[in-house]
C-alpha cells in the first residue's frame, strides 16, 4: 500500500472514532476530545522537535507546560494594586538582587584562577547574597500575600480591564505567546548548563527541573496563589451565559436544533477547536518547513552521529540547544492554550504521568522523528486515555456480571477498573514497539 494512501487512512480512521464519540455520548464530548487531542498534538511536536530531531532526552516537559500556565495568569489576570503597594516593588528588588548574586558568583568563577581565594570569595558572595536577598523578599512577599487571601494573594497579571478584565478575552492570544516566550527562556537557561550532559544525565537534570518549576507553584503564592489555584481567567471567546441571554443566538441555536444550553457550549467549543487547528496547521507547516531545510538536515545529521558532524565543523552544543528551546517553547504556548480552556491554574493537578510520560507515548507511538506522526500520536493517545476507563468499567461489569453482589472477586476487579487507562498505555507501547518499532508513521 502507498504510504501516503496509508497514512491519509490512519488520520481518517482517527476522525471516525472521534465522529463515533459524538454519535454515541453527543457533539460536546467529541468537540472535548477534539480540543484537547489538539493540544496533545502540538505538545507532541514540540517533544518531537526534541526527541525526534536532535535526540535530546527531555523529561521535564512538565514544568514547560506549567510555565505556560503560569503565563496565561501573568498576561490574562488583572494586577492587585494593594498587592502592589504592599510589596510589590519589595518582590521585584528581591528577585533582582538574587538575580545579582547568582551573576556575581558566575563572574567571579570566570575571572579568578582556580583555588582557595576563588571558593571563598564566590561562598562570600553566595552567602551574603542570600541573605539580603531573603531579607528583602520575605517581607514583601508577606505583605502581597496578606490582601485578601481568600480571593486573591498575589500580584495578578497585566489585564488591563480591572474589574471588567473578563472582557478582554482576545489578550489570551498574547498570553499564548507569552507562555512560549516564558518557558523558551527557561529551556535556554537550563539548556546552558544541562545540554553537556550525557542523555541520562540530562534526563534527570530536566526531571529535577520540572519538580523545582511545580514547587514553585505550589508554594509561591504571591506567583500563582498555588495550591489555592488561580480561577477566572478569560478566555478569547464569548461565555455561553452571554450567549444564552442573546435572542439572535438563541434563534439561530434552535434552527440548527439546539437547545440554547446545548448550542451555546458546542458553539464555544467549536471556536476553540478552529483557533487551536490554526495554531496546530501554522507549527506544523513550520515544522516541516524546518525539517526539509539545510538546518533540518544538520540537526538530523548529528542526531545521527554527533561525533562526524561536529569533526565537520558544525557546532553540536549550539544547535542542541535551539532545538531544546524551540521544543520547550511550543510545550509553553500548548499549556497556556490548555490552562485558557479550563479558565483556571491549578498547579497541584501537574503530574509527570499526564504532562511528560503520556505525551513521550503520542511521540513514540505516532512515529519519532515524523511531525505527521506526532499529530495523530496525539490524537490516538488522548482519545484512548480518556475513553479506556469508561471501557474498562463496562468490561468488568460484564466480566462479573454472573457473579453475586459483594463477592470479593467483584468487588477487587470494578475497583480496579479506574487502572485500564496505565494497563492500555502499556499495551498499546508494548504493541507499537512489537510491531511497528518506528510508530505509525515513521520517519521518512
Amino acid at each position: 500500500m502507498n504510504d501516503t494512501i496509508r497514512n491519509v487512512g490512519l488520520f481518517v480512521i482517527m476522525a471516525g472514532l472521534i465522529a463515533l464519540v459524538g454519535v454515541q455520548q453527543g457533539l460536546n464530548s467529541a468537540l472535548v476530545i477534539l480540543n484537547m487531542g489538539l493540544i496533545s498534538a502540538i505538545m507532541a511536536i514540540g517533544v518531537n522537535l526534541q526527541w525526534g530531531y536532535a535526540g535530546l532526552f527531555n523529561v521535564g516537559i512538565m514544568g514547560f507546560v506549567a510555565l505556560g500556565g503560569l503565563a496565561a495568569v501573568l498576561v490574562g489576570m488583572p494586577p492587585v494594586k494593594e498587592a502592589w503597594s504592599a510589596g510589590g516593588l519589595g518582590i521585584l528588588a528581591g528577585l533582582a538582587l538574587g538575580a545579582a548574586t547568582i551573576i556575581g558568583a558566575v563572574l567571579v568563577m570566570k575571572r579568578m584562577e582556580k583555588g582557595l581565594k576563588r571558593s571563598l570569595i564566590v561562598t562570600v558572595v553566595l552567602v551574603a547574597g542570600f541573605f539580603i536577598f531573603r531579607a528583602v523578599l520575605d517581607p514583601a512577599v508577606e505583605a502581597v500575600e496578606a490582601i485578601n487571601p481568600a480571593l486573591q494573594g498575589n500580584l495578578g497579571g497585566i489585564n488591563p480591564g480591572g474589574e471588567n478584565y473578563r472582557d478582554y478575552g482576545l489578550i489570551m492570544v498574547l498570553a499564548w505567546l507569552f507562555g512560549g516566550v516564558l518557558a523558551a527562556g527557561a529551556a535556554w537557561l537550563i539548556g546552558k548548563t544541562a545540554l553537556g550532559l550525557r542523555s541520562d544525565y540530562l534526563a534527570i537534570a530536566t526531571l529535577g527541573i520540572a519538580e523545582i518549576i511545580i514547587a514553585v507553584l505550589k508554594n509561591e503564592d504571591w506567583l500563582s496563589r498555588g495550591v489555592k489555584n488561580v480561577v477566572g481567567i478569560p478566555r478569547p471567546v464569548p461565555y455561553e451565559i452571554d450567549l444564552q441571554a442573546d435572542p439572535g443566538f438563541v434563534a439561530s441555536a434552535a434552527s440548527w436544533g439546539f437547545d440554547p444550553v446545548e448550542g451555546s457550549t458546542v458553539y464555544v467549543k467549536l471556536l476553540y477547536f478552529f483557533m487551536f487547528l490554526v495554531v496546530l496547521l501554522i507549527l506544523l507547516w513550520m515544522a516541516q518547513m524546518a525539517l526539509k531545510s539545510p538546518w533540518g538536515r544538520m540537526v538530523r545529521a548529528i542526531r545521527d552521529n554527533e561525533v562526524a558532524a561536529e569533526a565537520m565543523g558544525k557546532d553540536v552544543t549550539r544547535r542542541h540547544l535551539q532545538i531544546f528551546v524551540l521544543g520547550s517553547a511550543i510545550c509553553g504556548l500548548a499549556g497556556a492554550m490548555m490552562t485558557t480552556v479550563d479558565s483556571q491554574l491549578t498547579p497541584g493537578t501537574y503530574q509527570p504521568l499526564r504532562f511528560t510520560f503520556l505525551i513521550w507515548v503520542m511521540v513514540i507511538v505516532g512515529g519519532s522523528g515524523n511531525n505527521f506522526g506526532a499529530v495523530l500520536g496525539g490524537f490516538l493517545i488522548w482519545y484512548l486515555w480518556v475513553q479506556v476507563e469508561p471501557w474498562g468499567i463496562w468490561l468488568m461489569q460484564l466480566v462479573t456480571s454472573g457473579m453475586p453482589e459483594g463477592y470479593w472477586l467483584k468487588t477487587h476487579l470494578m475497583g480496579s477498573a479506574a487502572h485500564m487507562r496505565l494497563f492500555t498505555m502499556g499495551l498499546v507501547l508494548l504493541l507499537v514497539l512489537r510491531f511497528s518499532p518506528r510508530g505509525l508513521i515513521p520517519e521518512k
